[in-house]
């Protein structure tokens, strides 16, 4: 139980590999916040059933005014921040294409997800997570930045923007005890893929073949990496990206 007692809010954790996160925190004892655009009081519920303490808060991500509102509940429920997922994004509803063929619309309403929102939800916790004396930030990137993969460009440069804040938010806030690290999953079967058939044939297949370990990889396999920046056992790390994806990039 290494998180007994602690308040972790996971955005984007009604399903997938958001729901994956909850459960797996939620089983070393700690509280969960589940913030979602849909489903997120349906699967605190569940998580609630299941014996877990748990609390559902619809959020927008790209909101200010409801990323201060998810805080705000989070505090008022468990009275603490000690851990904040930033796993909400968009990536499961897109398809591949050249990158000339993407619009300046879709450009920025991926960006407003997968970096303003990652951006207002540490802005909204870190006021708490400060007159705490500490917390833990852990921002979902993406093996795509590293990698250079190509038809994605949006995408891979909403996720190369959230290493760079891992980075900056890791120097600026560690004087404050709060650490800031990030996760990079390689290509996921999540409930979003899953129900993207354009990914599935484009990119199941040539992620498999790319990987060491040869098979997979399932929203599951992320869970320990989230529990370790979340715990102490990551005390003495911060501003590091950790890339699980079974093998298929080192740095």
């Amino acid at each position: 139980m290494k998180l007994a007692g602690k308040t972790a809010i996971v955005t984007g954790g009604a399903m997938g590999i958001g729901r994956a996160f909850a459960d797996g925190l939620a089983a070393e004892g700690a509280n969960i916040v589940i913030a979602d655009q849909t489903g997120a009081e349906a699967a605190a519920a569940e998580m609630t059933e299941a014996g877990f303490t748990a609390l559902g808060i619809a959020c927008d991500v790209s909101s200010e005014e409801e990323t201060r509102r998810m805080a705000a509940q989070s505090v008022e429920s468990f009275g603490a921040i000690d851990v904040l997922i930033n796993n909400a994004g968009i990536y499961s509803s897109l398809a591949p294409q050249p990158f000339e063929e993407q619009t300046a619309e879709e450009w920025r309403k991926i960006l407003d997800v997968n970096v303003v929102g990652t951006f207002l939800c540490c802005q909204a916790v870190v006021a708490q997570m400060r007159a705490q004396g500490g917390g833990r930030i852990i921002n979902l990137s993406s093996g795509t930045p590293f990698k250079g993969v190509p038809y994605l460009l949006h995408y891979v440069a909403s996720k190369g923007a959230i290493n760079a804040i891992t980075k900056a938010l890791a120097k600026e806030l560690g004087g404050d005890g709060i650490l800031v690290n990030g996760i990079a999953p390689g290509f996921t079967l999540s409930d979003g893929v899953m129900a993207n058939p354009v990914q599935l044939e484009k990119l199941k297949e040539i992620s498999l073949q790319a990987r060491v370990i040869q098979r997979d990889q399932v929203p599951s396999d992320l869970v320990g990496a989230a529990v370790y920046f979340a715990s102490a056992d990551s005390a003495f790390v911060t501003g590091q990206t950790l890339v699980v994806d079974g093998g298929a990039y080192f740095h």
